[in-house]
Formats: structure tokens, C-alpha cells, sequence
């Protein structure tokens, strides 16, 4: 009989260890920052051990120590910056945002060089246009005024 926790009355304890067979591949589990602080509060509880509540949640007790020790790391830095700690996947999708935005400002930038280089090509163009039509109009004047009768 292999040992599973339970033991009747007169029975010998078998300390041979539980074995499980897993037959399929299971991806590798996600684990929530809730369900991780749940987890190490449990550990933190008297009695209470990583190794006991890394069985009893069925995680490696590697990666529970590697948890608490992001978890504390986390919160020294946080205290020592006086910010609040935000998730690596948050701080990276405000990067990619930031990068996105900055990219949009640099278009919009060359688009407005762009227009005031247009409109002062348009200014001096109407500017040469009037000057024209000045001169125009001061020949023709300057005609209308010449009698040709003398």
C-alpha cells in the first residue's frame, strides 16, 4: 500500500513515496500575481513551510523560493523609489505604446514642416503673382494715358 496521507487504524505505515504518472503533456501553467501572494501568505503562516505549501499547491518549491524572492525584490524597490510596482508586461505594453506614439509624432512633425514649406512657397509664388499684376496694370495705365494722337 503506498502511503497517501490516510492510514487506518492497525495498518503499517508504508513510507515509500506517492508515485503519479502523468500519461499527457500538459502545458505549463499560468499563475496569476493574487494566486501567487496567496500562495507565499500561506507559506508565511506559523507552521507552515515553502516546501509543505509548494506540495500542497503541486509547484517545485524552486519556484515558490523564486517567487518570494521576486515578490521581496519587487517590494525593496518599490519602497526604495517610493512607486508603486507594476507587472513587467505592463511596464512593457506602456514601452511599445510609447514607441508608437513617438513614431506618430515624428510623421505628424514631418507633415507640419512639410505644410509651413508649402505654404511659403505658396506665399511667395502669390507674392511674384501680385508684383506681375502690378506691373501689368501700371503699363497698361501708363498706355491708356499715351495719346496716341500726338
Amino acid at each position: 500500500m503506498i502511503n497517501d496521507g490516510e492510514r487506518r487504524q492497525g495498518e503499517p505505515v508504508n513510507l515509500r513515496p506517492r508515485i503519479e504518472v502523468f500519461d499527457t503533456v500538459e502545458k505549463r501553467r499560468r499563475w496569476k500575481p493574487e494566486e501567487k501572494q496567496a500562495l507565499l501568505r500561506d507559506a508565511q503562516q506559523l507552521g507552515n513551510s515553502i516546501s509543505s505549501v509548494a506540495r500542497k499547491y503541486g509547484v517545485s518549491p524552486s519556484q515558490v523560493f523564486n517567487w518570494r524572492k521576486q515578490f521581496q525584490k519587487g517590494g525593496i524597490v518599490a519602497v526604495r523609489a517610493n512607486d508603486e510596482v507594476v507587472p513587467a508586461a505592463h511596464h512593457k505594453a506602456a514601452l511599445s505604446r510609447i514607441r508608437e506614439l513617438e513614431r506618430q509624432l515624428g510623421k505628424k512633425t514631418m507633415e507640419a514642416e512639410i505644410l509651413k514649406e508649402a505654404i511659403q512657397i505658396a506665399r511667395e509664388k502669390k507674392l511674384l503673382s501680385r508684383a506681375q499684376l502690378q506691373k501689368a496694370e501700371d503699363i497698361s495705365n501708363h498706355v491708356a494715358g499715351y495719346d496716341c494722337r500726338h
